[in-house]
C-alpha cells in the first residue's frame, strides 16, 4: 500500500463552513465569558504592559513635534508679553515722573500763593522759560516783562528764598540774574548773631567775603537779607553757611555757603514789588574852617 500519496488527517482539516462556525462559537463564548465573568481582564492587562513600549515608540514623533511647536509658541508669547510689560512699565514710569513733577509744581505754586496772600500782595508770579544763552553767566528768562509792569532791579524769590534780581526787561519776558552769578552781591545778616556782611556769587555758588577772621560765624548759620541796600526786603532767606576757613595770618575768613532757594531748579518764581522810597541820606555836616597859620598871615601882610 502506497502511503506517499495518501493525505494526512492533520492536513485535511475542517471545512471552511465548519471553521467559521467554530470561530463564531468561540467568539461568542469569549464575549459572554468576558462580559459576565471578566475572563479577559488579566489578558488585556498583560497585553497592555507588553504593548506599552510599542505605543510610546509610535507616539514619540508626534509628541516631540507637539512639544517643539508648543515650545516655540510659548517663546513667542513670552517675548510678546515681555515687550508689552516693558512698554507698559516705561509708560507707567513716564506717568509717575510726570505726576511727581506736577506734584512739585503744585507745592511750589501753593507756597508762592501763600507768599502772595501774605505780605507780598503785589508780587508777580512768573514761570521760568529757559536759561540765558551765555554759558558763563547764571541767568534765567521768565514769562513776564513790560506787560506786567516789571522793571530792572526787582528782587525775585521762590517758595524757599532769594533767587536773584531782574537785570533786563523786554516786552513779554524778563532776564533774572541769579545770586550765584559772579556779578551779584547781596547784603545779608547772620540770623544767629545779627552781624552784617556781603554775600557774593562766584559762578555756581555763593560765599561771604571781607569778613574778619575772628568773626562769630559757623557752619549751619542762616543768612538773610539785611534790607540796608534799599533793594531787597529784610528777612528773605538767602544762604546757609557750609564751611568756614580761617587761614593763619589772613585778615579775612573764607566762608562758603549754600543757597537756600532752588536757583537752578525752581519752575515758578515770584517777582517782589519795589520797596518804598527810603529817605535821602543826610547832608554831611560842614567842617569848620581851619585857622590860618602865623606864617601865612605874615606873608599876606
Amino acid at each position: 500500500m502506497n502511503f506517499a500519496n495518501t493525505p494526512r488527517f492533520s492536513n485535511q482539516g475542517l471545512r471552511p463552513g465548519s471553521q467559521l462556525l467554530l470561530c463564531t462559537l468561540a467568539s461568542l463564548a469569549l464575549l459572554i465569558g468576558d462580559s459576565q465573568f471578566g475572563l479577559m481582564d488579566r489578558t488585556r492587562d498583560a497585553l497592555s504592559v507588553v504593548l506599552y513600549p510599542i505605543q510610546r515608540a509610535v507616539n514619540m514623533p508626534m509628541a516631540a513635534a507637539a512639544h517643539i511647536g508648543e515650545f516655540f509658541i510659548t517663546q513667542t508669547a513670552l517675548k510678546q508679553e515681555n515687550a508689552e510689560l516693558r512698554s507698559r512699565e516705561l509708560a507707567q514710569s513716564a506717568r509717575l515722573a510726570r505726576l511727581t513733577s506736577l506734584e512739585q509744581e503744585v507745592q511750589q505754586l501753593k507756597a508762592l500763593n501763600g507768599l502772595r496772600t501774605g505780605s507780598l500782595q503785589a508780587g508777580q508770579l512768573g514761570e521760568v522759560l529757559y536759561t540765558a544763552r551765555d554759558p558763563f553767566s547764571y541767568k534765567i528768562i521768565i514769562d513776564k516783562g513790560l506787560d506786567a509792569k516789571l522793571a530792572a532791579g526787582l528782587p525775585v524769590v521762590d517758595e524757599r528764598g532769594l533767587v536773584g534780581q531782574i537785570t533786563r526787561v523786554q516786552p513779554l519776558t524778563a532776564e533774572v540774574t541769579l545770586i550765584i552769578d559772579k556779578n551779584q552781591m547781596v547784603p545779608v545778616v547772620n540770623q544767629r548773631t545779627g552781624q552784617r556782611s556781603l554775600l557774593y556769587g562766584y559762578g555756581g555758588g555763593v560765599e561771604v567775603r571781607y569778613l574778619p577772621a575772628a568773626a562769630d560765624i559757623q557752619p549751619g548759620d542762616l543768612l538773610v537779607t539785611s534790607g540796608i541796600d534799599g533793594l531787597y526786603s529784610e528777612g528773605i532767606p538767602v544762604a546757609r553757611v557750609t564751611r568756614v576757613d580761617r587761614p593763619a595770618g589772613a585778615s579775612f575768613a573764607r566762608v562758603l555757603c549754600q543757597s537756600i532757594a532752588g536757583v537752578q531748579s525752581s519752575r515758578y518764581v515770584l517777582v517782589l514789588p519795589p520797596r518804598a522810597a527810603m529817605p535821602p541820606r543826610p547832608e554831611p555836616a560842614p567842617q569848620p574852617a581851619k585857622p590860618k597859620k602865623k606864617k601865612d598871615t605874615e606873608d599876606e601882610g
